[in-house]
């Protein structure tokens, strides 16, 4: 069979006034072109798990086409994996091949939460991990009899496939994405990410990653890696096995985590000297207001949110940036967060930040409570579930009043001063580093 591997990339927000926002202010295009620019990691792992001696393989990013680019070509099958906000021209793609005699099936995080919904537009859905099923998508396509939801049970990291990397057009990627583990063990409620694709935090074996890191180095001599797991250093002992091998690979690389890893001095060592450059921090509120109840099996963040500043400090003065990000909307916060937010990303000073509003996706806790309590503005407006398009009632504050305070933050937030006074504070602290000297003040701008 002719395969094709469809990647739905890239997130546009709803609002115009924010997408004007986004053509003007350098710091927000940056951050947007970076999460635009990561190809589909469960894509090309099921290209992977695909024999080459009996199908022919192609990978595409849905944005590069032309209106019947994937029906002209001939496939037999295409493979689609969409997030939610794009899940509407996912189903217009999927149509169209139908349409043109092909079979489609359809995958990712929104089908795994409604498979009903996405078969409609489908001969298949599998929902959740594509790993454990694919095999039998494949023998039901080449039989002529693909039909229906594939339940993707739990799969073993162990026996995880080496990703097709050589199918991308390496030169249009600022980095390149490798998942050392599979799930979270904290479970936060607006969690829309791989704990909807595994009921357990699942590990991958040190040596499936080193493979899969040195595979990319084939074919990237100097990357940039995003190591893409909920939360990296759960397994605090794993990783300081894994450091000193990506040391001697001389990549740079950048993972989510938590503020815990402060409390580690020789951990952060260990981080710097393996290639870490930049570490995502979700700190989520600038204070313990709308932290509270947020973990679902545990309030760690909220008894650790008056402690943020000195762990971003700690962890910065080891070399490794931070991106520090905060939620709008959540339960507890009310119109003076915003202001909130920006003094205290004047006080922490991160290389990066990022803000977004709180989202309820489908299949995760927070939707599902925020349809019980009637506080969905538009149920099934998928294509606003983008992390910046308000689609719900906050407790404290009007939906109004959300999206002004997000577009009024985002203006201030991502000035050229703003954005230059954070990166100029990061390079002091880098002398500072390189000198072994005390603090250095910074007056931040007004």
């Amino acid at each position: 069979m002719k395969i094709a591997f469809l990647a739905m990339s890239g997130v546009r927000a709803q609002d115009p006034e924010l997408m004007a926002l986004g053509l003007t202010l350098p710091g927000f295009v940056e951050r947007s072109r970076v999460i635009a620019s990561l190809p589909s990691l469960g894509l090309l792992t099921l290209a992977g798990m695909t024999d080459r001696r009996r199908h022919s393989v192609h990978y595409f990013e849905a944005q590069d086409l032309r209106g019947g680019d994937v029906v002209a070509a001939g496939f037999d099958l295409v493979a689609i994996s969409s997030l939610t906000a794009q899940i509407g021209t996912a189903y217009a793609i999927a149509d169209r091949v139908r349409a043109g005699g092909a079979k489609v099936v359809l995958g990712g995080l929104h089908a795994t939460a409604l498979p009903e919904e996405a078969l409609a537009h489908a001969d298949a859905v599998v929902a959740g991990a594509g790993e454990s099923c694919w095999p039998q998508v494949l023998a039901d396509a080449e039989a002529g009899r693909l039909h229906g939801i594939h339940h993707g049970a739990r799969f073993d990291l162990a026996d995880a496939p080496m990703p097709a990397f050589e199918l991308l057009e390496i030169g249009r990627y600022n980095r390149l994405t490798v998942q050392t583990a599979r799930g979270c063990p904290w479970r936060c409620e607006f969690c829309a990410s791989s704990v909807l694709l595994t009921p357990r935090y699942d590990q991958k074996p040190t040596a499936k990653v080193l493979a899969e890191v040195d595979r990319i180095r084939q074919l990237w001599p100097r990357p940039f890696l995003e190591f893409a797991d909920d939360n990296s250093f759960v397994d605090r002992a794993r990783w300081r096995e894994l450091l000193p091998e990506l040391a001697r690979r001389g990549v740079r690389w950048f993972t989510e985590t938590d503020l815990s890893i402060a409390d580690d001095p020789e951990f952060l060592r260990q981080l710097r000297r393996s290639g870490c450059r930049q570490v995502l921090i979700g700190l989520e509120s600038p204070d313990a207001d709308g932290l509270d109840g947020l973990e679902l099996r545990r309030n760690w963040k909220a008894a650790r949110s008056h402690a943020a500043a000195q762990a971003v400090r700690t962890i910065q003065a080891h070399g490794i940036r931070v991106n520090a990000c905060f939620i709008l909307g959540l339960d507890g916060q009310g119109p003076e967060v915003f202001e909130r937010v920006y003094d205290t990303v004047r006080t922490l000073a991160p290389f990066d930040v990022q803000i977004t509003v709180q989202t309820p996706f489908p299949g995760t806790p927070l939707h599902r409570r925020l349809a019980r309590e009637g506080r969905l503005l538009a149920p099934g407006a998928w294509e606003r579930c983008t992390l910046f398009d308000v689609n719900f009632r906050p407790e404290r504050m009007q939906p109004e009043e959300l999206r002004q305070g997000l577009l009024d933050l985002t203006r201030r937030l991502y000035t050229d001063e703003f954005t230059r006074w954070r990166r100029l504070a990061w390079r002091r602290l880098a002398r500072q580093r390189a000198a072994a000297a005390g603090p250095v003040p910074l007056a931040a701008p007004a």
